[in-house]
Protein backbone atom coordinates (compact mmCIF):
# COMPACT_ATOMS: atom_id res chain seq x y z
CA UNK A 1 0.00 0.00 0.00
CA UNK A 2 1.08 4.15 -0.66
CA UNK A 3 2.00 5.39 2.27
CA UNK A 4 0.14 9.13 2.46
CA UNK A 5 3.33 10.45 2.39
CA UNK A 6 4.58 8.86 -0.57
CA UNK A 7 1.56 9.99 -2.35
CA UNK A 8 2.24 13.51 -1.35
CA UNK A 9 5.79 12.98 -3.01
CA UNK A 10 3.94 11.79 -6.11
CA UNK A 11 1.80 15.15 -6.30
CA UNK A 12 4.60 17.13 -6.15
CA UNK A 13 6.38 15.08 -9.23
CA UNK A 14 5.17 17.59 -12.00
CA UNK A 15 4.87 15.78 -15.56
CA UNK A 16 7.46 17.64 -17.87
CA UNK A 17 5.77 18.54 -21.25
CA UNK A 18 8.11 21.11 -22.64
CA UNK A 19 10.27 23.83 -22.10
CA UNK A 20 8.96 25.91 -18.78
CA UNK A 21 4.92 23.72 -19.01
CA UNK A 22 4.59 21.21 -16.11
CA UNK A 23 1.07 19.43 -15.33
CA UNK A 24 0.15 18.22 -11.64
CA UNK A 25 -2.19 16.03 -11.07
CA UNK A 26 -4.79 15.69 -7.61
CA UNK A 27 -5.43 12.69 -5.15
CA UNK A 28 -9.32 11.79 -6.10
CA UNK A 29 -10.55 11.79 -1.85
CA UNK A 30 -13.74 13.69 -2.57
CA UNK A 31 -12.78 17.04 -2.30
CA UNK A 32 -14.66 19.72 -3.89
CA UNK A 33 -11.58 22.07 -4.91
CA UNK A 34 -7.48 21.32 -4.54
CA UNK A 35 -6.15 21.83 -1.47
CA UNK A 36 -4.28 25.49 -1.28
CA UNK A 37 -0.91 24.06 -0.28
CA UNK A 38 -1.21 21.30 -3.08
CA UNK A 39 -0.95 23.95 -5.72
CA UNK A 40 1.52 25.91 -3.67
CA UNK A 41 3.56 23.24 -3.76
CA UNK A 42 3.39 22.15 -7.14
CA UNK A 43 3.86 25.66 -8.18
CA UNK A 44 7.24 25.80 -6.41
CA UNK A 45 7.88 22.57 -8.06
CA UNK A 46 7.37 23.72 -11.98
CA UNK A 47 9.78 26.86 -10.92
CA UNK A 48 12.32 24.64 -9.12
CA UNK A 49 12.71 22.39 -12.58
CA UNK A 50 13.83 25.63 -13.75
CA UNK A 51 16.56 26.74 -11.62
CA UNK A 52 20.10 25.58 -11.13
CA UNK A 53 20.83 23.69 -7.68
CA UNK A 54 22.94 26.24 -6.70
CA UNK A 55 20.09 28.34 -5.90
CA UNK A 56 17.31 27.93 -3.20
CA UNK A 57 14.01 29.04 -2.59
CA UNK A 58 14.04 32.17 -0.14
CA UNK A 59 10.35 33.68 -0.73
CA UNK A 60 7.62 33.14 -2.86
CA UNK A 61 4.08 35.15 -3.00
CA UNK A 62 1.27 33.85 -4.43
CA UNK A 63 -2.63 34.69 -5.04
CA UNK A 64 -5.34 32.39 -5.14
CA UNK A 65 -8.41 33.32 -8.31
CA UNK A 66 -10.26 30.48 -8.95
CA UNK A 67 -11.41 27.28 -6.98
CA UNK A 68 -8.97 24.45 -8.35
CA UNK A 69 -10.82 21.75 -9.84
CA UNK A 70 -9.45 17.67 -8.30
CA UNK A 71 -10.87 16.26 -11.23
CA UNK A 72 -8.96 17.53 -13.86
CA UNK A 73 -4.83 18.01 -14.25
CA UNK A 74 -3.52 21.86 -13.84
CA UNK A 75 -0.90 23.16 -15.76
CA UNK A 76 1.71 25.23 -14.77
CA UNK A 77 3.39 27.77 -17.07
CA UNK A 78 6.56 29.07 -15.95
CA UNK A 79 8.37 32.53 -16.63
CA UNK A 80 11.80 33.00 -15.73
CA UNK A 81 11.49 36.62 -15.28
CA UNK A 82 15.17 37.40 -14.03
CA UNK A 83 18.58 35.28 -13.75
CA UNK A 84 21.05 37.16 -11.42
CA UNK A 85 24.45 36.52 -10.26
CA UNK A 86 23.07 35.65 -6.48
CA UNK A 87 19.37 36.26 -7.24
CA UNK A 88 16.69 34.09 -9.90
CA UNK A 89 12.92 35.50 -10.01
CA UNK A 90 10.31 32.65 -11.44
CA UNK A 91 6.45 33.22 -11.95
CA UNK A 92 4.20 30.32 -12.24
CA UNK A 93 -0.08 30.82 -13.45
CA UNK A 94 -1.46 27.66 -12.73
CA UNK A 95 -3.95 27.09 -15.45
CA UNK A 96 -7.62 24.76 -15.92
CA UNK A 97 -10.19 24.92 -17.90
CA UNK A 98 -8.03 27.66 -20.24
CA UNK A 99 -7.55 30.12 -17.29
CA UNK A 100 -5.30 31.34 -14.63
CA UNK A 101 -6.70 29.60 -10.82
CA UNK A 102 -3.71 30.56 -9.29
CA UNK A 103 -0.18 32.86 -10.03
CA UNK A 104 2.66 32.22 -7.72
CA UNK A 105 5.85 34.56 -7.92
CA UNK A 106 9.55 33.02 -6.41
CA UNK A 107 12.66 34.40 -5.55
CA UNK A 108 16.13 32.16 -5.43
CA UNK A 109 19.23 32.89 -3.72
CA UNK A 110 22.66 31.21 -3.76
CA UNK A 111 23.80 30.51 0.17
CA UNK A 112 25.47 33.16 1.51
CA UNK A 113 26.83 34.09 5.04
CA UNK A 114 25.90 37.27 6.91
CA UNK A 115 24.18 38.38 9.86
CA UNK A 116 21.67 36.48 12.09
CA UNK A 117 19.02 36.99 14.52
CA UNK A 118 15.28 35.48 14.91
CA UNK A 119 12.26 35.46 17.05
CA UNK A 120 12.65 33.01 20.25
CA UNK A 121 10.08 29.78 20.15
CA UNK A 122 7.00 30.63 22.08
CA UNK A 123 7.54 29.91 25.50
CA UNK A 124 5.68 27.22 27.74
CA UNK A 125 3.99 25.15 24.63
CA UNK A 126 3.49 21.97 25.85
CA UNK A 127 5.94 19.08 23.72
CA UNK A 128 4.21 16.95 21.32
CA UNK A 129 4.75 13.91 23.43
CA UNK A 130 2.23 15.76 26.29
CA UNK A 131 -0.24 15.90 23.74
CA UNK A 132 -3.28 13.76 22.36
CA UNK A 133 -2.60 12.59 18.94
CA UNK A 134 -5.07 13.03 15.76
CA UNK A 135 -6.54 9.78 16.65
CA UNK A 136 -6.98 10.21 20.29
CA UNK A 137 -8.90 13.56 19.75
CA UNK A 138 -10.83 11.82 17.55
CA UNK A 139 -11.49 8.88 19.68
CA UNK A 140 -12.35 11.20 22.40
CA UNK A 141 -14.63 14.19 20.62
CA UNK A 142 -15.99 12.25 17.71
CA UNK A 143 -19.53 12.23 19.01
CA UNK A 144 -19.07 16.43 19.13
CA UNK A 145 -17.39 16.95 15.95
CA UNK A 146 -19.88 17.42 12.39
CA UNK A 147 -19.64 14.80 10.24
CA UNK A 148 -17.33 16.97 7.93
CA UNK A 149 -15.02 17.79 10.53
CA UNK A 150 -14.53 13.74 11.40
CA UNK A 151 -14.52 12.84 7.39
CA UNK A 152 -11.44 15.14 7.25
CA UNK A 153 -9.40 14.01 10.44
CA UNK A 154 -10.08 10.28 9.84
CA UNK A 155 -8.72 10.46 6.26
CA UNK A 156 -5.38 9.29 6.01
CA UNK A 157 -2.58 12.90 5.48
CA UNK A 158 0.94 13.35 4.86
CA UNK A 159 1.03 15.85 7.08
CA UNK A 160 0.27 14.51 11.28
CA UNK A 161 -0.75 17.53 13.72
CA UNK A 162 -1.01 17.74 17.77
CA UNK A 163 -3.36 21.06 18.38
CA UNK A 164 -2.28 22.26 21.66
CA UNK A 165 -5.46 24.40 21.88
CA UNK A 166 -8.02 22.04 21.10
CA UNK A 167 -11.65 24.00 22.56
CA UNK A 168 -11.99 25.26 19.11
CA UNK A 169 -12.63 21.63 17.58
CA UNK A 170 -15.73 21.30 19.93
CA UNK A 171 -17.44 24.65 20.59
CA UNK A 172 -18.11 28.22 20.11
CA UNK A 173 -15.97 29.80 22.64
CA UNK A 174 -14.85 33.28 21.35
CA UNK A 175 -11.28 32.73 21.70
CA UNK A 176 -7.82 34.36 21.54
CA UNK A 177 -6.94 34.52 17.96
CA UNK A 178 -3.56 32.45 18.67
CA UNK A 179 -2.94 28.85 18.06
CA UNK A 180 -0.04 26.66 17.69
CA UNK A 181 0.43 23.05 16.87
CA UNK A 182 2.98 20.77 16.40
CA UNK A 183 3.25 19.39 12.64
CA UNK A 184 5.50 16.15 11.19
CA UNK A 185 5.26 14.09 8.14
CA UNK A 186 3.37 11.10 9.02
CA UNK A 187 6.85 9.61 7.13
CA UNK A 188 10.16 10.32 6.16
CA UNK A 189 11.25 12.85 3.58
CA UNK A 190 14.42 12.70 1.38
CA UNK A 191 17.47 14.99 1.85
CA UNK A 192 16.90 16.91 -1.29
CA UNK A 193 16.14 20.67 -0.35
CA UNK A 194 13.63 21.20 -3.49
CA UNK A 195 11.77 18.45 -2.32
CA UNK A 196 11.81 19.58 1.37
CA UNK A 197 11.08 23.44 0.79
CA UNK A 198 7.93 21.90 -1.59
CA UNK A 199 6.97 19.48 1.23
CA UNK A 200 6.97 23.07 3.84
CA UNK A 201 4.82 24.93 1.57
CA UNK A 202 2.37 22.05 1.01
CA UNK A 203 2.15 22.19 5.43
CA UNK A 204 2.10 26.46 5.28
CA UNK A 205 -0.95 26.39 4.05
CA UNK A 206 -2.74 24.19 6.38
CA UNK A 207 -4.64 25.09 9.67
CA UNK A 208 -3.61 29.18 9.11
CA UNK A 209 -7.11 30.75 8.33
CA UNK A 210 -8.76 29.09 10.69
CA UNK A 211 -6.77 31.13 13.59
CA UNK A 212 -9.07 34.20 12.54
CA UNK A 213 -11.97 32.79 13.45
CA UNK A 214 -11.22 31.79 16.93
CA UNK A 215 -11.79 35.42 18.19
CA UNK A 216 -15.50 35.58 16.01
CA UNK A 217 -16.34 31.81 18.09
CA UNK A 218 -16.63 30.49 14.41
CA UNK A 219 -14.81 27.63 12.57
CA UNK A 220 -13.92 27.04 8.55
CA UNK A 221 -16.32 24.39 8.09
CA UNK A 222 -19.48 25.85 8.99
CA UNK A 223 -21.38 25.48 6.89
CA UNK A 224 -23.12 29.08 6.38
CA UNK A 225 -19.52 30.66 5.94
CA UNK A 226 -17.96 30.87 2.74
CA UNK A 227 -14.08 30.30 3.39
CA UNK A 228 -11.16 30.15 0.99
CA UNK A 229 -7.56 31.19 0.96
CA UNK A 230 -6.99 34.72 -0.96
CA UNK A 231 -3.04 35.51 -0.93
CA UNK A 232 0.01 33.60 0.22
CA UNK A 233 3.67 34.63 1.26
CA UNK A 234 6.30 32.36 2.82
CA UNK A 235 9.70 33.17 3.95
CA UNK A 236 12.37 30.01 4.22
CA UNK A 237 15.01 30.90 6.47
CA UNK A 238 16.47 27.47 7.98
CA UNK A 239 16.60 24.01 6.73
CA UNK A 240 13.39 22.06 8.29
CA UNK A 241 13.79 19.44 10.37
CA UNK A 242 11.87 16.81 9.20
CA UNK A 243 12.70 13.69 11.05
CA UNK A 244 11.00 15.16 14.50
CA UNK A 245 7.83 17.47 15.36
CA UNK A 246 7.42 21.13 14.08
CA UNK A 247 5.71 24.11 15.96
CA UNK A 248 3.62 25.83 13.82
CA UNK A 249 2.73 29.21 15.99
CA UNK A 250 0.17 31.30 14.13
CA UNK A 251 -1.78 34.64 15.04
CA UNK A 252 -4.48 36.80 13.51
CA UNK A 253 -4.00 40.45 13.83
CA UNK A 254 -7.46 41.71 12.38
CA UNK A 255 -10.20 40.40 10.50
CA UNK A 256 -12.26 43.13 8.20
CA UNK A 257 -14.12 43.58 5.40
CA UNK A 258 -15.27 39.94 4.89
CA UNK A 259 -11.37 39.08 5.14
CA UNK A 260 -8.54 37.81 7.87
CA UNK A 261 -5.52 37.82 8.28
CA UNK A 262 -2.91 35.14 9.58
CA UNK A 263 0.48 34.97 10.51
CA UNK A 264 2.78 31.68 11.14
CA UNK A 265 5.77 30.80 12.05
CA UNK A 266 7.62 27.30 11.79
CA UNK A 267 10.31 26.09 14.65
CA UNK A 268 12.13 23.22 14.61
CA UNK A 269 11.47 21.83 18.58
CA UNK A 270 15.13 23.09 19.12
CA UNK A 271 13.90 26.48 18.84
CA UNK A 272 14.99 27.28 15.07
CA UNK A 273 12.82 29.45 13.31
CA UNK A 274 12.82 27.59 10.08
CA UNK A 275 9.87 29.65 7.92
CA UNK A 276 7.51 32.47 8.23
CA UNK A 277 4.16 32.95 6.44
CA UNK A 278 1.29 35.42 6.28
CA UNK A 279 -2.23 34.72 4.46
CA UNK A 280 -5.07 36.56 3.98
CA UNK A 281 -8.29 34.94 3.38
CA UNK A 282 -11.64 35.28 2.35
CA UNK A 283 -14.45 35.32 5.24
CA UNK A 284 -17.68 35.99 4.25
CA UNK A 285 -21.52 35.38 5.53
CA UNK A 286 -23.13 33.33 3.49
CA UNK A 287 -26.80 34.43 2.15
CA UNK A 288 -30.01 32.88 2.85
CA UNK A 289 -31.82 31.23 -0.13
CA UNK A 290 -34.41 33.23 -1.11
CA UNK A 291 -37.73 31.65 -0.92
Amino acid sequence: MVSATDMLFEILDLEYLEHNLFRGRSPQVGWQRVFGGQVIGQALVAAQRTVSDRFHVHSLHCYFMLPGDPSVPIIYQVDRIRDGSSFLTRRVNAIQHGRAIFTLIASFHIAEEGLEHQFEIPPDVPAPEDLLSEKQLIERFIDKLPENIRNYFERPRPIEMKPVEVEHYTSRNKLPPRQNTWVRTTGPVPDEPALQAAVLAYLSDMTLLDTSLFVHGRAVFDRDLQVASLDHSMWFHRPAQFGDWMLYAQDSPTTQGARGMTRGFLYGRDGTLIASMAQEGLIRQRRAPKK
